[in-house]
């Protein structure tokens, strides 16, 4: 359906199952991507992965998107491989339990520390890719943003801090970046997000399932009778709305946070 011949696509976060899904719907739309991660090898594998597919596809590019020197290695990286960037997908995020309320660790004992570092890995990892690469955008008066946030940036999650708060960040992040790239730039550079549902990851395997059984947990169960479609989402099933953001089939959208959830943000409980 989409047709992303010549454009090029940085994924942060690519290394892992959500951002690896969207860098390789990209690939399969014709597009080049530069897989970003703080993990060599995470990124280095996802690409050679893609250019099975399609040769010369992918790129891995090692990146601490928290990190501004970072970044811009990474753009340089990206620009003189490729030329140039078209689309930029936030994906890098992530919860841990050091943020996460239990029998074991009480909200009055988090350590701030922990909440800034969790913070920064899903706020300031959109903030500083956006920085850097809008720039780029602003110069040619176009590009597109994806944010990736979470259906907990709307309303919280229980027992998840900072994972919840920064999530909301972004979310706010998102509409203001849109707001002004279209008013001090060009109304042709687009900022949107998807807020995925549930779905099983490495961040949050540990919340969702127990170690030893895989069975669900208590906290597992409870968000099942809270998702109308009564299951967790599978990381392909972000795709379709990416890749429609990103296209010229959405020129008209910027500043929208879509969430992708089983119904879980329309239903009350009851």
């Amino acid at each position: 359906m989409y047709d992303f011949n010549g454009k090029t696509a940085v994924v942060t976060g690519a290394g892992g199952a959500l951002g690896g899904q969207i860098a390789h719907a990209l690939v399969a739309a014709g597009a080049g991507v530069a897989i970003w991660d703080i993990s060599t090898s995470a990124a280095q594998e996802r690409a050679d992965e893609l250019n099975q597919f399609s040769s010369g596809s992918s790129l891995a590019v090692e990146c601490d998107v928290v990190s501004k020197s970072s970044v811009a290695k990474a753009v340089t990286k990206t620009v003189e491989h490729f030329g140039s960037i078209e689309f930029l997908v936030n994906g890098a995020g992530g919860s841990h339990p050091s943020t996460t309320t239990s029998e074991d660790l009480k909200f009055f004992d988090i350590d701030p520390e922990a909440t800034r570092m969790v913070m920064d890995l899903n706020y300031l990892s959109a903030v500083i890719p956006s920085q850097a690469i809008g720039r780029l955008f602003a110069q040619k008066k176009a590009g597109a943003i994806v944010n990736i946030t979470s259906a907990g940036g709307g309303l919280p999650l229980s027992r998840a801090l900072a994972y919840s708060n920064g999530k909301a960040a972004a979310n706010s992040f998102t509409q203001w970046l849109a707001v002004h790239m279209a008013q001090e730039h060009s109304s042709k550079i687009r900022v949107n997000a998807i807020a995925p549902g549930f779905m099983i990851t490495e961040q949050n395997r540990f919340l969702l399932l127990q170690k030893n059984s895989q069975e669900l947990t208590s906290r597992g169960e409870t968000i099942l009778k809270n998702v109308p479609m009564g299951r967790f989402g599978d990381p392909q099933e972000v795709t379709g709305a990416v890749l429609w953001l990103l296209s010229d089939e959405a020129t008209f959208v910027t500043g929208a946070v879509i969430p992708i959830d089983g119904g879980f943000s329309a239903f009350d409980g009851v």
